[in-house]
């Protein structure tokens, strides 16, 4: 159909994307996406590191493809609406019921008299006036409180709706389905966004056609040169434009490949290929029935194998098994205990169901693995696991790894070496009368083990070692021929950082070793199973995505979870951690794994895609978004290799066209002189393939102002001009090495090509990116939405990036600032380039600028860092910011290095500064900045008055401690003030007690006399 109307859109030239972003919500919708875990649309189709929220892609693209017109206001609704995230949109894609106790607790009195029969003594004379009090009440006796009887379905749904819009965005969210998930098919709406637009659309991908044609004269196509997970690629065809994708590592490929084909095809082809791969499945529990390697004697079914390391104690010779715990399950009360065997000077391993205290005590106590070395219950001698590994240095002074380093053939540690492996604990299930063992192989992933049987957790048994020496040999007459067809890895691992670990670690040099015989039988023959059943290539592909997602959750890397009894994905971090103890899986735990949820997503799939290098690609796209790996701790190049050494034969076999290696040599990585060139030829090649018209986004994880001022340059040296950039918050809780959470906000960079020829030096633009910095803060203080708040502090220091990076990018050449030398010079931190200088003062411009509503000015600027780094962090408190990330960026926009020591949490999502209570009287002179401040002895003193509940005793903390307390009293008033505003805040009752003392300590310091 025709998707322009006749309306002329009175635009300024410029996208949406560039003069406002609701950075607000798209962050939460995208937190929400990520929170999916294994239901989000891509992750399903197997393992990728940093795969971007499918909502973030779709409202960038429309970011760029919609015009800001003269009525800014309004193009943000419409925005929002477009993205069903207004009100309506909400309300549609609500798809879980509100309980009443909710809905009461949101409705104003006169409605809950209209729809409730409420109590006559909740609403006496005495308290009628009085909200809060009848609001206690109604709190106090809610399960007295009844919908009235006779009363209309919609009526209900009215009140409902009323209780549901007065939620914050954040607990709305929790009733509704992501946007991806439902479609927008209100009239009214879709009336209004063709009004404002000038377009005569009805359906999303309608919208972007038509959008994409007032910009284009056609249907634009949207270019991803480092695909990685396929995100862009994705989402770009799935909401009807066209999309081309590229990545040199063949995993990438082969993930956005599937995204685009598979995730497109007919219904009748989806349902065939999931056929196959139920048939797939049912073959291989056959074979692994036939072999008699799951079932024991009694007739139950092992689901989880455990396994531990073994060495020999240096002190004492004694054989110790290697565990740094041995609890197997904490809700079965189930737990391992090693026994010294005095025949054997070695341990039995006592497993034991429904333990008592002592046990589980005995258990905790007889850990093995210890403050980084083995522990020996024998001599309860400690040998560090460097001497254990008979590491040592060589003349150079390097570390020289001891451990033998295993040959291509073995798949078992030779006889003498430091680690063997041993098991220790098997999981089995003796099912009920009532079930069949394909309705507990094929259970669904909410169903609990419980439901089908009764669960066992036992020590393995004489007949089980046999059943484990049958593997064994059951693999040996296969390892040759099954690694000739590709079944199996037969690759080296090649040296590199996070490849480095299990050579050094374990001595294994080989991608197979990475897996124990049972695990590679298993996941050998669903590669051998899905091999010969199948018919054509993308039953290949579906096959090669099942046995990644079965690599992934069965290897020596797999760490047992005791708490729910299950096993972790082997890349549950960015990493290849060598485990002491791990976990391996039977047939009835690789179900929910291997079956991959197909479904059609794109209707109309205009995508290609090719495997190359960026610097090669030659064809002219209209928008490129790219989330490039810079300065990125994830090595994809190394981690990838774990799963192509599975897939190599046969992805060069369906894409003769492909390589089937990572392609290390030119894969773009790290940081440097040679990465900033590489980065600087790519960005060129875009820009030069790309139209006078086009844009590009560039995302990237927030890193500080050196990266910053590297990127500026590899971006400006390509021809490019930032036009526009946001923060987007995507943290998640996250596993692994790290302390807290490490997956911070990303931001989006909005660019256009260069076209200016102007010049300047770098004294004549500091004014000017001043005056950009308040100018930029100001617009978008002019558009913020008072009740709803879409930007915060965080937002508004990125405004001074932006605004640098704008002015500076905006011209040719700046005279003093030798790029070529700048990017080719090592990082730094004590020597700062004069574009990172100029980042820096604009961040402090954007500081003094960004005083908190109502606090004096004059105080403000006599602050220290860490005072005003405090305060405006309960300003992001007070705003519901909670993200890691955005702390993390004023500390460094204030200059402040180490503020652990001032939070109470640094959970994502759940970030938050300590309360006087918190603090008490810990740290307090000491050699940290933030004690020795005058706001630390406000804090100090309303913690004084709460703990004797009386003002005077902060009041008098505070004249003995404070020298100089007279001339200092104003700002102490200030201070106490400015806390004295968390009072009354629904989210921060943590601070209702602490404020009002602050206000009382205001009162006594006001009126305090000489």
């Amino acid at each position: 159909m025709d998707t322009l109307n006749e309306k002329k859109v009175t635009g300024t030239g410029l996208s949406f994307m560039e003069v406002q972003f609701p950075v607000s919500k798209v962050s939460k919708e995208s937190y929400k996406e990520r929170k999916a875990g294994q239901s989000q649309t891509l992750t399903s189709l197997g393992k990728w590191w940093g795969r971007k929220p499918l909502i973030l892609v779709r409202a960038t693209i429309l970011g760029l493809l919609m015009p800001a017109t003269d009525d800014p206001i309004m193009d943000r609704e419409i925005f929002l609406k477009i993205l069903m995230m207004d009100s309506e949109g909400l309300w549609s894609r609500k798809n879980k019921p509100m309980k009443d106790a909710t809905i009461i607790e949101n409705l104003s009195l006169k409605e809950l008299k209209e729809y409730f029969e409420v109590p006559v003594d909740l609403f006496s004379v005495e308290v009628e006036s009085q909200d809060k009090l009848i609001r206690q009440a109604v709190k106090k006796n809610i399960d007295g409180i009844n919908w009235k009887k006779g009363l209309s379905k919609q009526a209900k749904e009215l009140a409902t709706k009323l209780a549901f819009d007065r939620l914050s965005y954040d607990d709305r969210l929790e009733y509704c389905l992501r946007p991806e998930e439902t479609t927008l098919d209100n009239k009214a709406t879709w009336a209004a966004i063709n009004q404002h637009l000038g377009t005569n659309a009805n359906s999303l991908s309608e919208l972007m056609i038509a959008l994409g044609k007032q910009k284009f004269g056609y249907v634009p196509t949207i270019g991803d040169c480092f695909t990685g997970g396929g995100s862009i690629p994705f989402e770009a065809a799935r909401i009807g434009l066209n999309s081309y994708a590229s990545d040199l590592n063949p995993l990438a490929g082969l993930l956005s490949w599937s995204g685009l084909n598979i995730l497109s095809l007919p219904e009748a082809e989806v349902t065939k290929l999931k056929d196959f791969q139920e048939k797939v499945f049912d073959e291989v529990a056959k074979q692994v029935e036939a072999w008699g390697i799951e079932r024991n004697e009694k007739d139950w079914m092992a689901k989880f194998y455990l396994y531990c390391n073994e060495t020999v104690c240096p002190h004492c010779k004694t054989i110790v098994p290697m565990n740094p715990s041995w609890v197997v399950s904490k809700k079965a009360r189930a737990v391992a205990i090693p026994r010294y065997n005095a025949i054997n000077n070695n341990f039995d391993i006592e497993v034991i169901q429904n333990a008592t205290e002592e046990q589980i005590a005995e258990s905790d106590r007889l850990a093995t693995v210890k403050n980084g070395g083995l522990w020996c219950p024998k001599c309860e001698n400690t040998t560090p696991t460097a001497l254990l590994r008979k590491d040592d240095l060589d003349a150079e002074g390097n570390v020289k790894y001891g451990l033998r380093k295993w040959e291509a053939g073995e798949f078992l540690p030779a006889k003498n070496d430091v680690y063997q492996e041993r098991l220790y604990a098997i999981k089995y299930l003796e099912k009920y009368p009532d079930k069949t063992w394909e309705q507990f192989l094929k259970k669904p992933a909410p169903a609990t083990d419980s439901t089908y049987g009764t669960i066992h957790y036992v020590a393995p048994t004489t007949d089980d070692l046999k059943r484990e020496q049958k593997v064994i040999a059951l693999l040996k007459e296969r390892f040759a021929d099954w690694q000739k067809k590709g079944y199996l890895p037969s690759s080296r691992i090649e040296a590199g950082d996070k490849t480095n670990e299990p050579i050094r670690t374990r001595g294994w040099q080989y991608w197979h070793q990475l897996f124990n015989p049972r695990q590679l039988l298993q996941n050998g023959l669903f590669a051998e199973t899905f091999d010969l059943l199948k018919e054509n290539n993308n039953e290949v592909v579906v096959g090669v995505l099942g046995l990644n997602r079965v690599a992934d959750f069965n290897s020596k890397l797999c760490r047992w979870h005791s708490r729910n009894a299950q096993i972790a994905q082997t890349f549950y971090n960015q990493a290849l951690n060598t485990l002491e103890n791990y976990a391996a899986k039977g047939i009835s735990a690789q179900y929910i794994i291997w079956i991959i949820e197909l479904q059609k997503y794109i209707v109309q799939n205009n995508s290609s895609l090719d495997l190359q290098d960026a610097r090669q690609i030659n064809e002219e796209k209209d928008i490129w978004i790219t989330d490039p790996p810079y300065a990125d701790a994830v090595n994809y190049h190394e981690l990838t290799e774990f799963f192509l050494a599975w897939d190599k034969q046969f992805i060069e076999k369906i894409f003769p066209q492909w390589h089937g290696d990572s392609k290390r040599v030119l894969a773009v990585k790290g940081t440097g002189e040679t990465f900033n060139q590489s980065m600087i030829e790519i960005y060129q090649n875009l820009t030069k393939h790309m139209p006078d018209n086009g844009m590009q986004v560039v995302m990237f994880t927030h890193q500080d102002p050196a990266v910053w001022a590297d990127l500026t340059l590899i971006l400006w040296s390509a021809g490019l001009h930032v036009t526009a950039a946001w923060n987007i918050a995507t943290e998640t809780e996250s596993g692994g090495l790290k302390e807290g959470n490490y997956v911070k906000g990303t931001v989006l960079l909005v660019l256009r090509k260069l076209t200016s020829n102007n010049t300047a030096f770098t004294d004549e633009i500091t004014f000017e990116i001043q005056e950009e910095v308040k100018h930029q803060i100001d617009s978008m203080r002019g558009l913020e939405d008072k009740e709803d708040p879409n930007f915060s502090d965080a937002d508004y220091l990125l405004a001074a990036y932006a605004a640098t990076l704008k002015i500076l990018t905006g011209y040719k050449m700046i005279g003093d600032i030798n790029v070529e030398y700048e990017l080719s010079k090592p990082r730094d931190t004590k020597n700062v380039g004069p574009v990172e200088a100029i980042i820096v003062n604009a961040i402090r411009t954007a500081y003094d600028y960004l005083i908190p509503q109502a606090f004096d000015s004059f105080i403000w600027k006599s602050l220290t860092p860490e005072e005003r780094f405090f305060i405006k962090g309960l300003e992001l408190e007070k705003s519901n910011v909670y993200q890691l990330g955005a702390y993390q960026e004023m500390a460094r926009g204030f200059g402040v290095k180490d503020f652990k020591s001032l939070l109470a949490s640094t959970k994502a999502n759940q970030v938050r500064f300590k309360i006087p209570t918190e603090f008490g009287n810990r740290g307090l002179a000491t050699s940290e900045l933030f004690s020795t401040t005058l706001l630390r002895q406000v804090l100090m003193a309303i913690n004084q008055s709460e703990k004797e509940q009386n003002g005077q005793a902060g009041r008098t903390w505070l004249k003995n401690e404070v020298e100089d307390y007279w001339n200092k009293r104003q700002t102490i008033i200030e201070l106490l003030r400015y806390l004295s505003t968390t009072e009354h805040i629904d989210h921060m009752q943590h601070w209702e007690s602490p404020a009002l003392y602050a206000k009382y300590l205001v009162e006594l310091v006001s009126s305090d006399g000489v």
